[in-house]
């Protein structure tokens, strides 16, 4: 029994073989690159229109949706072709930019599924039954990778830190497609939804929301991710005067993301949130009487619980990773329990918490990154119990504070399907 309804890397690349061998016409697949561990980069094309449109999707290692939803479109475009003949576009689908980190990732999607924890939702009625895992299942195999061994966000020039070679692959197929636009499909462990845009596009942030309240998911009103973009509307964010910006992480590295690279070819970027538990909470427009108190709050708890790991990792005596595994969780992990300072420095520096919603956020981000480091440790240093201990506390407690509601896959690709078809309409 699968302990999810994503698809593994290998599964999504069986069925992308199968749907061009099923209609060699429509679709083609071809090696755009290889990554530092040498796995190809597999590009699904659909339609043969001059223009292009790019989706990236399997950016972060811990996102599997946008693999889904990609694959999902294509062949949708592959039955029926009309779609693309009326735009004379060509859509390129890259199915997963960090495969090594999708293959570590791999792990949550075959594992066996756990008991539902207070606030873990079943599929709605009349819904075809899909696994339901667990926030507990999901973060006891967790990895995400550190942010410099992140390929969507190569170093800028004055960074010593070399180019991987999957950030290359994207950058050489942006030159050569110079698409329209690009999508870059994420998602969001708990939480609502939101979309970013490099440009303003007419009529976007309207259809967005529509599809978001379509399907009942929560939009976030201010998302932390693009803190210093515009916010369009309520989950819609801009870039500020269009113009490329670099991109700084709490961990200290400086770059520019790749979709924020193919502005030079006039592309729009669109960067898709789902979320895989959703938080009514974020949506909230009410006004919160004293914001600086939300901050220290969500402040105390993001500090208080990096010490807190600090000090079982300690009591846990030397330790050190072993396998190339688990030094690329305990990277992560040590990265993400050293940022806490600078996440809050940021928190503090920004006008937060001025709404319920963005309190909301703001309470799931503290506890969401402690979370994620702990998670990571845990394998790292061969699932302590200890570290077994705090990762189920601190997961059901996530779950529980925010009453979170696995949304079904089904409604996260459909969002991101429709998100990128209405966006293509505006700009093709």
């Amino acid at each position: 029994m699968r302990g999810t309804p994503y698809p593994t890397l290998g599964e999504l690349l069986r069925r992308a073989r199968a749907a061009v061998a099923a209609r060699p016409g429509a679709l083609r697949l071809r090696a755009v690159g290889t990554s530092r561990a040498g796995r190809p980069l597999w590009l699904l094309s659909a339609g043969h229109g001059p223009r292009h449109i790019l989706t990236v999707a399997g950016a972060h290692a811990n996102e599997p949706v946008g693999g889904v939803t990609s694959l999902s479109l294509a062949e949708r475009f592959a039955r029926e072709p009309a779609l693309l003949q009326e735009s004379g576009c060509t859509w390129n689908f890259l199915l997963c930019l960090d495969p090594d980190g999708a293959s570590l990732a791999g792990r949550w999607l075959t594992g066996m599924p756990g008991e539902r924890m207070p606030g873990e939702g079943l599929p709605g009625e009349g819904r075809v039954a899909e696994a339901s895992p667990t926030l507990r299942g999901y973060y006891r195999r967790f990895y995400r990778p550190a942010f410099a061994a992140q390929p969507e966000f190569p170093p800028v020039a004055s960074d010593p830190r070399p180019v991987m070679p999957e950030s290359e692959a994207l950058v050489r197929l942006i030159d050569e497609l110079r698409p329209v636009v690009q999508f870059s499909l994420h998602g969001v462990e708990v939480g609502g939804s939101f979309l970013q845009l490099t440009r303003a596009v007419p009529g976007a942030a309207a259809a967005y929301r529509r599809i978001a309240a379509d399907l009942g998911i929560p939009l976030e009103h201010r998302p932390f991710d693009g803190m210093g973009w515009l916010a369009e509307s309520p989950g819609v964010l801009v870039l500020p005067d269009s113009s490329p910006t670099e991109e700084r992480d709490p961990s200290g590295f400086t770059s520019q993301a790749t979709w924020l690279y193919a502005m030079r070819h006039g592309t729009v970027s669109a960067v898709v949130e789902a979320p895989f538990w959703s938080v009514a909470g974020v949506s909230d427009p009410r006004p919160v009487a004293e914001p600086r108190r939300e901050v220290a709050e969500a402040s105390e708890i993001l500090l208080g619980r990096a010490k807190q790991l600090e000090a079982v990792v300690g009591e846990l005596g030397p330790r050190s990773p072993q396998t190339p595994d688990q030094i690329a969780h305990f990277t992560a992990a040590r990265e993400l329990m050293d940022i806490g300072p600078g996440v809050v420095d940021t928190w503090n520096s920004a006008e937060l918490a001025t709404t319920v919603g963005n309190a909301v956020s703001l309470g799931v981000a503290a506890r969401r990154i402690p979370l994620r480091a702990a998670a990571m440790m845990r394998q790292a240093l061969g699932g302590a119990p200890a570290l077994d201990t705090l990762v189920e506390a601190w997961a059901r407690e996530l779950a529980s504070t925010f009453d979170a509601r696995w949304v079904p896959v089904t409604d996260q690709t459909e969002l991101q399907t429709r998100t990128m078809l209405a966006l293509a309409r505006a700009l093709v």
